[in-house]
């Protein structure tokens, strides 16, 4: 028998406080990424008076999944003292917190394992839904309290640590683009630039290679062939992560190409970690005299031009290999570009590092709510 299991339904209760007294408080929305944000809908003409209020430490749920992939919206409320939020979703909160901490029950719904459970037992003909009684039904492990903290402490922990690194890299960003900004943008007289610098396209300084999808039959998540990219979808801060390989690549970007986004939106960036296929939602864009780090900010910086191809074509936004090619680009002397990437590369050194270390932090998150779920034996 699983010890220490208990049902969650003994622990939580339902609230349904509404905003009889229309009171001029946030109103915020829940993500698949479990957690509140700041929401953007409409409520011109709308009764607030039907929005519910929930306080911090309590929690809220949207009860349809149907339309949210293989994630449950469900979130802790740390934001506020309180909030409204839709009258769709549903708040609760712990009965004890001297029993279950808030922060270890939230704990335990970030597991992809719960989310794989509320599907499994979401139900319904038009549209499934996670119902109250089901969410009561949930069995986790509930320690003692001291144990319960001890587990949050160190999730915490590791979460300020991914924080702070992420931080030092939107820093670490900004540094990098002032020093483009500086060499290549500040003070430059685009109608008589210095000598040595010319008007140009894209294509002369750069290889574009289109992307092209894989027979589907060809892909696996068990390492086998190519590390394969099919999109924006794989993008992270600046590098992407692995999620697909192919035994049957088509077109290839190496280590350190560009990868840009040429489907809707169009623009978004990252930088290929390694060799690997790309699917037709990306292009790959390599400096033809391996100027890595100004390639990057070059195509970071180019976002009239991108925001621009997003709203012609068709209704998904794209760009091609011909439009790329063709961007209106300042060539500068090689000398200029050669003094940049040194002074930009110990920047960009350390962003790759912090970046490795979030990637591995958040397997340590991981491994730790796996942890929660071991089953130990009476």
């Amino acid at each position: 028998m699983q010890k220490n299991y208990k049902r969650l339904g003994d622990y939580i209760q339902q609230v349904d406080e509404r905003n009889s007294k229309l009171e001029d408080l946030p109103l915020m929305g829940l993500s698949v990424q479990k957690m509140f944000i700041s929401s953007i809908a409409n409520t011109i003409g709308s009764n607030m008076a039907n929005y519910k209020i929930i306080y911090k430490n309590q929690f809220a749920y949207i009860a349809d999944t149907s339309r949210r992939g293989d994630k449950i919206a469900v979130a802790l409320f740390k934001d506020y003292d309180k909030a409204l939020i839709s009258q769709a979703y549903t708040p609760f909160k712990i009965i004890d917190s001297n029993k279950l901490l808030p922060e270890y029950l939230m704990m335990w719904l970030m597991r992809p394992e719960f989310d794989r459970y509320a599907r499994y037992k979401s139900h319904g003909s038009v549209r499934e839904i996670f119902s109250w009684e089901e969410m009561c039904d949930v069995m986790l492990p509930i320690p003692d309290i001291t144990q319960q903290q001890a587990l949050v402490d160190e999730y915490q922990t590791i979460e300020r640590r991914i924080q702070l690194n992420k931080q030092l890299c939107q820093k670490l960003e900004e540094t990098a683009q002032d020093l483009y900004r500086k060499y290549f943008v500040e003070d430059i007289d685009t109608e008589n630039l210095p000598e040595g610098w010319r008007w140009g396209k894209l294509g002369e300084i750069a290889t574009i290679t289109m992307g092209q999808s894989p027979v589907g039959e060809s892909y696996n998540t068990d390492g086998v062939g190519e590390i394969f990219y099919q999109g924006r979808s794989d993008f992270g801060m600046r590098f992407p992560t692995i999620r697909m390989f192919t035994n049957e690549p088509t077109k290839m970007a190496k280590k350190d190409d560009v990868l840009l986004s040429v489907r809707a939106p169009v623009g978004d960036i990252n930088i290929a970690p390694h060799n690997c296929c790309i699917g037709r939602g990306l292009a790959s864009i390599r400096n033809k005299k391996k100027h890595k780090s100004y390639m990057f900010y070059l195509t970071k910086n180019l976002d009239t031009v991108f925001n621009v191809a997003d709203g012609e074509g068709t209704i998904f936004g794209s760009i091609n290999r011909d439009t790329l090619s063709n961007i209106d680009v300042i060539i500068p002397d090689d000398e200029v570009v050669e003094l940049f990437e040194e002074k930009v590369s110990s920047v960009d050194k350390l962003y790759k590092y912090k970046d490795l270390e979030i990637r591995k932090l958040k397997e340590l998150l991981s491994l730790l709510l796996a942890k929660m779920g071991r089953k130990e034996e009476k």
